[in-house]
């Protein structure tokens, strides 16, 4: 489940991004491109060049939705943590701090380049 309530989002694992789901393009403005994307079981996180969206899929149907945005323009801080040598479940972190002192963590299983989600959110911070 993806509550930034609770300051984490666990196990996300990359996905393609035409895989996102379809609803996700409505909230897009002009000259917003999607970069990358992850998810936990239902549940989506999608990297655009302007801020990170959240899709928290409720109920059992699923037809509920909850969609969250985190832009980059308020991060105050950011950290990223790469996976160990010779861990037997590696995972990378992030780790994000807003100026209103909101903080948001994320846990990513399998084969990210969190560098590259540093990189990306670089661009848009250090502006």
């Amino acid at each position: 489940m993806i509550n930034f309530n609770k300051d984490s989002v666990f196990n996300l694992k990359p996905i393609e991004i035409s895989e996102v789901r379809d609803e996700v393009g409505s909230f897009l403005i002009e000259g917003e491109e999607m970069l990358a994307a992850f998810k936990t079981i239902r549940d989506q996180v999608v990297f655009t060049n302007k801020r990170i969206i959240s899709i928290d899929v409720q109920g059992i149907t699923g037809k509920r939705k909850s969609f969250a945005t985190l832009p980059y323009s308020t991060i105050q801080f950011f950290e990223v943590q790469t996976a160990g040598f010779i861990e037997i479940f590696p995972d990378n972190e992030l780790f994000i701090q807003y100026a209103n002192g909101f903080t948001a963590k994320f846990e990513f299983k399998g084969k990210v380049d969190i560098c590259q989600i540093g990189k990306i959110i670089s661009q848009y911070v250090l502006r």
